[in-house]
């Protein structure tokens, strides 16, 4: 069976480290520990690895609700626990009373440490409390190297993961039907829009998907896909449950509150 006719070609590349994840545990017999991966990254593992049984797979992003997730990959015998995720949680510290800052500008100044987006986690906000998860492995030099988010000095205070905000964000499930997988077709029913206006918000490269701008409105979405348009808010795709009697598709999904 071809695995690759399951996904997209630009992720043809993910596909082959996936698979070799996997390998690598079958033949050592020993654990993998991915860096974070995005909620479409993690489907297509679980699809690769699947309910393999001398391989399993197990999640974790530092808290339960967490999008960004390490997955630890690892032979039947293993019990894995939270410190094999190998997980930092970061607290800012700052001039709160003469500073806001917002989630653009801490990810902005974590990527011009020069390290890979998978080693950072989620970016918890709430009021005027920020923090965020990294790999443990780069911890040390984040510590050494993050002096300054925008144009305000900071400093870092590693703290327990039970410490962690408890996000804000509130998903709001939802079930909704769709001619096709399109991506302007999912837009329209995910936020009540016609299709017309979803396929100009397409075309004006007002919409990510997977935190990437699509600008081709027959882009079709899978599982796993969390898509952005500028103005109505986040959503993603939990579940793609097949067509109904009139030949449309069934999609559980989730709306940012």
């Amino acid at each position: 069976m071809n695995i690759y006719q399951h996904f997209r070609p630009e992720e043809r590349d993910f596909i082959d480290q996936a698979i070799g994840w996997k390998e690598y545990v079958e033949h050592s017999y020993a654990p993998k520990l991915t860096d974070f991966l995005d909620p479409r990254e993690q489907q297509i593992v679980k699809t690769i690895i699947g309910s393999h049984s001398e391989v399993k797979w197990k999640l974790f992003g530092g808290n339960n609700g967490a999008e960004r997730q390490r997955t630890l990959i690892y032979p039947e015998y293993l019990e894995p626990d939270t410190e094999d995720f190998q997980i930092s949680l970061f607290e800012l510290v700052y001039a709160k009373k003469f500073i806001s800052i917002e989630h653009r500008q801490v990810l902005g100044s974590l990527m011009s440490l020069g390290l890979k987006r998978g080693k950072f986690g989620d970016i918890l906000l709430k009021g005027d409390q920020v923090q965020f998860y990294a790999a443990a492995e780069i911890a040390d030099y984040v510590r050494m190297n993050l002096e300054s988010i925008g144009r305000a000095g900071i400093s870092l205070k590693e703290i327990s993961l039970l410490d962690a905000i408890q996000p804000e964000e509130v998903w709001k499930e939802l079930s909704v039907t769709a001619s096709s997988l399109r991506l302007d077709t999912m837009i329209s029913a995910l936020y009540n829009i016609s299709r017309q206006k979803s396929q100009l918000y397409v075309q004006q490269g007002a919409v990510k998907v997977n935190w990437t701008k699509i600008e081709n409105p027959a882009f079709e979405c899978g599982e796993g896909d969390i898509i952005s348009v500028r103005g109505l808010g986040r959503s993603k795709i939990a579940t793609i449950e097949g067509k109904t009697k009139k030949e449309k598709w069934r999609v559980i999904a989730g709306r940012q509150k």
